[in-house]
């Protein structure tokens, strides 16, 4: 290792982590560094994003037998797709002779054709064709297919996982379900997505604004009365084994909406509750899915790391089907999208000025206020998996919690 990697990956630099994962009342947040090395970045790609559920998209932008998209995903180009039986698979979009990425984009196919040399595989990844091999000695097609990953559908969402023995996803998303069952979200529609290239922070910097209630009405003052700070709320129990962290977020009243007008334009989504037609939601299903719900429409953010300091956001709305059968639909989402980039730009703004303040010598291991106890639990979501990975063998450094 070089002399930074033994600055971060120290015994001291582990024991640190913990005053990060105690109770919100005395929590401090994690050591800025690990936000701005690249070093550290690379040991999260294995800890974290290597092993764990990763979202890609929604399923329905796979509707049809052959459909497919790739997504790059920590440097990993992979073939998204639904079969001729009609099941969602993923892959390496790596050929498996001169490594040349087989295809980019979307489409619909039966083979995927490497334009290199022609070689030729099926939708399970098999090498169908390899032309002018028959002298390789000890050639076997057998051996030369495409890498496949674990694939999961959960809310209409597709899941990979890079890890073939992992435990399943939806058992520890289960805490969150509850509240999203009256949406129906399998069957919802997200009309097209949008992607914000190289965005100047870090991944984690990103979750923890999505979910951050501490900054709604004061960073977002006036835009965002309707939904104060102050009724923010935290379901219990926090449970270690849980791959989701959320929020309740309540309105001041019913059907409010993230725009100027503070109400909803789009259809509400009819088997909604009055309690919950006066609430969102904010969810984090690390490493890759940001989630909220509204009244009339839920939203995503597809967060991809490209280096220790930028990310591409891949964003999409979802809407209850009877939205789009009104012939204002357009326009409408037009107005919706407007409302949400007066907030899209305040977080830009603050963003960016946290990732280069994590820079400075004086950037500090902070407090939390209570509006804050969402990113206590995923400090402790983090620090499991990376003690876990630590170089130098498993530590045994339980995550304690004051008062326990």
């Amino acid at each position: 290792m070089t002399s930074r990697d033994d600055h971060l990956f120290t015994d001291e630099m582990l024991a640190s982590f913990e005053s990060s994962v105690s109770d919100v009342a005395h929590a401090e947040t994690l050591p800025p560094e690990i936000y701005t090395s690249a070093e550290f970045l690379e040991f999260e790609r294995e800890a974290v994003f290597m092993k764990e559920w990763l979202a890609v998209g929604r399923a329905e932008r796979i509707a049809n037998p052959g459909d497919w998209f790739t997504v790059t995903l920590m440097e990993e180009p992979i073939i998204v797709l639904r079969s001729k039986e009609g099941e969602v698979r993923a892959m390496s979009a790596v050929c498996q002779h001169r490594a040349m990425q087989l295809c980019e984009g979307s489409g619909n196919d039966s083979t995927f054709k490497c334009a290199y040399h022609h070689w030729i595989f099926g939708q399970d990844g098999r090498l169908l064709g390899a032309q002018a091999m028959e002298q390789t000695e000890g050639f076997n097609k057998d051996d030369y297919g495409l890498p496949t990953l674990l694939v999961e559908e959960w809310m209409g969402f597709i899941f990979v996982n890079f890890d073939l023995d992992a435990a399943p996803l939806a058992p520890t998303l289960e805490r969150y379900s509850p509240y999203l069952s009256n949406y129906d979200l399998p069957n919802a529609v997200c009309p097209s997505t949008f992607t914000l290239e190289a965005m100047p922070w870090n991944w984690k910097v990103m979750f923890e604004n999505f979910n951050d209630g501490y900054h709604a009405t004061r960073l977002h003052q006036f835009v965002q009365e309707f939904c104060p700070s102050e009724m923010s709320a935290f379901p219990e129990p926090w449970n270690d084994d849980s791959n989701v962290v959320f929020r309740t977020a309540g309105y001041t009243h019913i059907d409010g909406g993230f725009n100027a007008t503070h109400q909803v334009i789009m259809d509400v989504y009819p088997d909604l509750t009055d309690e919950e037609r006066t609430r969102s939601t904010f969810a984090l299903i690390p490493p890759m899915l940001c989630f909220g719900t509204g009244a009339d429409q839920c939203f995503f953010f597809l967060v991809r790391p490209t280096g220790p300091e930028t990310i591409d956001v891949e964003i999409g709305y979802i809407f209850h089907p009877s939205s789009l059968d009104d012939p204002l639909f357009e326009e409408k989402l037009v107005l919706s999208d407007v409302g949400v980039q007066v907030f899209v730009r305040q977080d830009q703004d603050v963003t960016e000025k946290v990732q280069r303040g994590l820079k400075s010598r004086f950037a500090p291991r902070g407090r939390y206020s209570w509006q804050e106890e969402s990113h206590v639990q995923f400090n402790r979501w983090l620090v499991r998996r990376y003690r876990d990975a630590w170089p130098g063998g498993e530590q045994e450094l339980p995550l304690k919690v004051v008062g326990e």
